[in-house]
């Protein structure tokens, strides 16, 4: 008899030889198996399919691809960088060393004003531009620069025909009114900026130099804005009581309903960008419309027609120069004509002015008298009745018979 102990060796060792004799037959099915077979029995699932995968189920690598080698191309030229037209520069004129002085003062919006009347004379050798300002300065710090004191000196150093004051931006500040810090446009802030607009006014007056006073631009905050237009009254007045000009250039920084604007017509009509991002400064297109407003007066002052023009040095200061007669210029155009003129159809005179003749042709009758003309009988306008008849058209109708008779 077999013991209990050989009975536990051997079924511990079935599934190991049951799993090897699956492996076995599973294997030599495989040798015998072809590809048409396989296709033609079902595809169910087995421990086969699990240990020994068909055929068709392994993965193969891809092929290798061969890389043919490709004929080599043309080098391609960079393409230019796209670039914006650069803007058409002025040629400076060497100035004269009797040129004629453009004394420039006032706050950093004064040397903008400098920067485009320079580009307004650039190529006038005998007018010089020179800007004396100081950018922190104005009315109201005098402790900073006190300009009633010191335009003296300046106009005495640099002997100027003429002279452009442009300052107030820096003055929406407190000022000090006997000890007491006065707040902006307050009431006895306002008599105390305009004594001061006034000593400057006179200060210049003084010199017997002629000068413009040119007004502010709006700003971009609306409390600037309304603090500038207030200033430019106390400008105007001053400059007018002193025997200066006032400049107004308010119109050319401003839309159609009177706002601040940034971009604008320049003075060509073009629109550009004339302030900065800021809302305060203005750009180089905008320095140049500054000087546009300035340009005419000064012109009016230095005694010139353009900014080209010749001026005499020994002129003294304001004085007006006649510049040379011109030729006179022939014109070769068309006189324009209106459309009711009398000449336009060859006429020397309108219809009316002269009684007409008698009307003799038939035509005229009717255009004139208003007498139309006789209908020729049997004409379609030929209303008579009973209908006339022609008597060209009776005789040659008389060989002809009518399909039914009367």
């Amino acid at each position: 008899m077999v013991s209990a102990a050989r009975i536990r060796v051997i079924l511990r060792r079935v599934p190991v030889l049951a799993l090897a004799i699956v492996v076995l037959v599973a294997g030599i099915a495989g040798a015998f198996h072809t590809p048409a077979m396989a296709q033609e029995e079902s595809r169910g699932w087995s421990l086969r399919d699990l240990l020994f995968p068909r055929r068709s189920e392994r993965i193969e690598p891809p092929p290798r691809q061969i890389q043919r080698a490709r004929p080599p191309t043309k080098a391609r030229k960079p393409r230019a960088a796209s670039r914006r037209p650069a803007e058409p520069t002025t040629p400076i004129v060497e100035k004269a060393p009797d040129a004629r002085t453009v004394l420039v003062v006032g706050d950093f919006m004064a040397s903008g004003l400098a920067e485009g009347l320079d580009a307004a004379f650039a190529q006038n050798a005998g007018v010089r531009i020179v800007v004396r300002g100081n950018g922190s300065s104005g009315l109201v710090r005098d402790d900073v620069y006190n300009w009633p004191e010191q335009i003296k000196s300046l106009i005495e150093t640099e002997k100027p025909a003429a002279v452009v004051v442009m300052l107030g931006s820096n003055d929406r500040q407190q000022m000090r009114v006997d000890d007491v810090r006065e707040q902006p446009r307050s009431e006895n802030w306002t008599k105390e900026y305009e004594r001061r607009t006034e000593a400057l006014g006179k200060a210049i007056a003084s010199t017997k130099v002629p000068y413009l006073w040119v007004g502010m631009p709006p700003f971009r905050v609306a409390k600037m804005t309304s603090d500038m237009l207030a200033f430019n009254d106390i400008y105007r007045s001053a400059a007018e009581t002193h025997g200066g000009e006032f400049v107004d250039i308010w119109d050319g920084f401003v839309d159609e309903n009177g706002a601040f604007v940034i971009s604008g017509p320049d003075i060509n009509g073009q629109a550009v960008r004339l302030r900065t991002d800021d809302g305060i400064n203005v750009s180089k297109a905008g320095k140049r419309k500054l000087a546009f407003y300035a340009e005419k007066p000064l012109l009016k002052i230095l005694g010139l027609s353009a900014p080209g023009g010749v001026t005499t040095a020994a002129a003294p200061a304001g004085a007006p120069v006649e510049a040379p007669a011109a030729a006179p210029m022939e014109v070769d155009r068309t006189v324009p004509m209106l459309l009711s003129d009398p000449a336009l159809d060859g006429g020397s005179e309108l219809l009316g002015a002269a009684p007409l003749k008698k009307a003799d042709r038939p035509g005229e009758k009717f255009a004139v008298e208003g007498k139309a003309l006789k209908a020729s009988p049997g004409r379609a306008d030929d209303f008579s009745w009973p209908p006339k008849v022609n008597p060209a058209t009776a005789a040659a109708g008389s060989d002809k018979t009518t399909a039914i008779n009367p």
